[in-house]
């Protein structure tokens, strides 16, 4: 019974919620490419900017974070395709939160081993 009671916990967890949210190697750098371009972006050069992630990878994050509401896609009826993509509003609201783990990780990067 308990180990029911903290696996309840555990999935209500803010953290832990956000950590699936953001799960993936290059979810945070993405998403922090995204805020601090703050406009429209197409997929190659976002995949260029967040080298070397692949095709696949890229197209799957894009995807959830589309799902989830924290990026736009716009695809342009032409030949060959052109899509864009762009930060949210609701996206936006995580660039506190970015720049924070940034900072932190420039203060300390030398502390860690």
């Amino acid at each position: 019974m308990q180990n029911e009671k903290n696996t309840d916990q555990n999935f209500n967890c803010p953290m832990v919620k956000f950590v699936n949210l953001i799960a993936g190697k290059w979810a945070i750098p993405i998403l922090y490419r995204l805020i601090i371009t703050n406009e429209p972006i197409r997929f190659g050069e976002l995949k260029r900017a967040i080298s070397p992630i692949t095709q696949k990878e890229l197209t799957k994050q894009l995807r959830l974070f589309e799902q989830k509401g924290l990026i736009s896609r716009k695809l342009y009826p032409e030949v060959p395709p052109k899509v864009e993509y762009q930060i949210t509003e609701l996206g936006k609201t995580l660039k506190p939160a970015l720049n924070s783990i940034a900072n932190w990780m420039k203060q300390h990067e030398q502390e860690l081993r």
